[in-house]
């Protein structure tokens, strides 16, 4: 592998890495007020563990896929369909030629 493609594949980590922080942040800081609202408007009947479940399902997800757990439509396969889809187009060049 050359030293661009590590740079890329480690700038693409990063970013990702700082995307999931950056919605975790945004998660904490939300559903904190939320609660803060929720208490002062309405105290017996409680609302923002609504929004921070589903919100939560969401963010979970996001830290599996930048964590390492990519499920049934992970990493590898992408990259499987990357080359498949890219033989099919080279072997439609050729048929072309």
């Amino acid at each position: 592998m050359k030293q661009e493609e590590r740079f890329e594949l480690a700038k693409k980590r990063v970013d990702d890495l700082k995307g999931f922080y950056q919605h975790l942040l945004s998660f904490l800081m939300v559903n904190v007020i939320l609660l803060i609202i929720d208490v002062a408007t309405s105290p017996r009947d409680f609302w923002f563990y609504w929004v921070t479940l589903f919100w939560g399902i969401g963010l979970f997800s996001h830290g599996m896929s930048v964590f390492g757990f990519n499920g049934i439509l992970g990493k590898d396969w992408e990259e499987r369909k990357i080359r498949e889809f890219m033989g099919k187009m080279e072997k439609e060049e050729k048929k072309e030629k």
